[in-house]
């Protein structure tokens, strides 16, 4: 019997490449997608190519959009890119969001992961934002995730018809430790991932920015060594 398809976004971090790992143990067969969407770098795609071949996703393709067209972000403009936690974004009292939030990412990503599900005739969608140990991005909750599914289920014509689409966020609730646990567990091979939103032309990781220390706490407190040389 043939695994049911599932549509894994794959960024080329630890995050979503634990996430691919995870919907291949649950038994799906795993359609990758990447973005080009304008990023400071390309070093992450090549990272993703690398993650989908060593963990045998059954297809993997790299979408070209252009959000820097819009900017508004350190990710996707010519903004400085903060190298600690210090420099944010106020969006409402109380709540600081990183200049490196890139506006509605997640909602484009996963509206694009919805699309070739429909085509695909999958009803999963896997995506490895996580709200415990992250940088504060609004489209990393929980409520995010419930009412993008929802939103699936009303807006296409496979949910109309019946089919009822599920939004997999299995690392949600996990901290980075627990997520590098779960992807050691499975056999990521995290040498090969990229999480820096600054590298150098090398690829060398700049170790200053919150990614970079993200993932060094993570390994770190996970007790792991990080083979990709932080």
């Amino acid at each position: 019997m043939a695994a049911d398809p599932a549509v894994v976004l794959l960024s080329g971090g630890l995050d979503s490449a634990t996430t691919l790992a995870i919907a291949k143990q649950q038994g799906y067969s795993a359609y990758a997608l990447s973005f080009e969407y304008g990023q400071r770098h390309r070093i992450e795609i090549g990272a993703a190519r690398a993650v989908a071949r060593q963990l045998g996703a059954a297809e993997h393709r790299i979408v070209v959009i252009d959000l820097r067209g819009f900017g508004g972000s350190a990710l996707t403009d010519d903004i400085a890119l903060p190298r600690t936690h210090g420099e944010r974004l106020e969006i409402e009292p109380g709540n600081a969001i990183p200049i490196t939030y890139v506006p509605a990412r997640n909602t484009i990503f996963l509206g694009y992961a919805l699309a070739w599900a429909e085509v695909l005739g999958a009803r999963d969608i896997f995506i490895g934002v996580n709200a415990v140990d992250y940088s504060g991005y609004p489209d990393c909750r929980p409520q995010f995730i419930a009412q993008f599914q929802r939103l699936a289920n009303l807006a296409t014509k496979a949910g109309v018809c019946g089919a009822s689409f599920h939004i997999h966020a299995p690392l949600i609730e996990l901290t980075k430790a627990q997520i590098i646990r779960r992807g050691a567990e499975l056999g990521v091979d995290f040498s090969l991932t990229h999480s820096c939103y600054d590298p150098a032309e090398n690829g060398a990781a700049c170790g200053e920015c919150d990614a970079c220390l993200l993932r060094a706490k993570g390994f770190a407190e996970a007790g792991i060594p990080d083979p990709a040389g932080f």
